[in-house]
């Protein structure tokens, strides 16, 4: 087995919340600003979809800072497995989306899903302002 410094661990969990952070928060701030847009393409109300960009935006960045962290990644995991219910189960995507031509699946989502549970499990590691 090789040995790490411990500090390893920690800037890897800094760099995959760094990742969580720009993804949600881009995607929230997408979600927001094209509410109308972004709400007919999800098959979902306006209202929700600005409230889902809240919650991306605000996870993300929660994520990404270190600030109550497990809670904010936990929430994360909620909106991931939304997206694959969505996806897998509404819109009838497979794993890899609807042909081998597309990148549409759910494996995007599931990726998110166990960043966030990777963050959520080790609190984010040292390198965090708030437990």
């Amino acid at each position: 087995m090789l040995h790490f410094n411990p500090y390893f661990l920690d800037a890897s969990l800094l760099l995959m919340r760094a990742v969580v952070a720009i993804v949600f928060c881009y995607a929230g701030l997408s979600h927001l600003r094209n509410a109308a847009a972004s709400a007919r393409d999800m098959g979902m109300s306006v209202g929700f979809t600005r409230l889902l960009g809240v919650a991306e935006a605000a996870g993300g960045a929660a994520v990404g800072v270190g600030l109550l962290t497990q809670v904010a990644a936990l929430g994360l995991v909620v909106i991931m497995l939304g997206a694959i219910y969505k996806r897998a189960f509404y819109w009838k995507l497979g794993f890899w989306g609807r042909n081998e031509d597309t990148n549409d699946g759910w494996h995007y989502d599931l990726m998110f899903l166990a960043m966030n549970l990777v963050i959520a499990a080790t609190d984010g590691g040292r390198f965090v302002l708030r437990p």
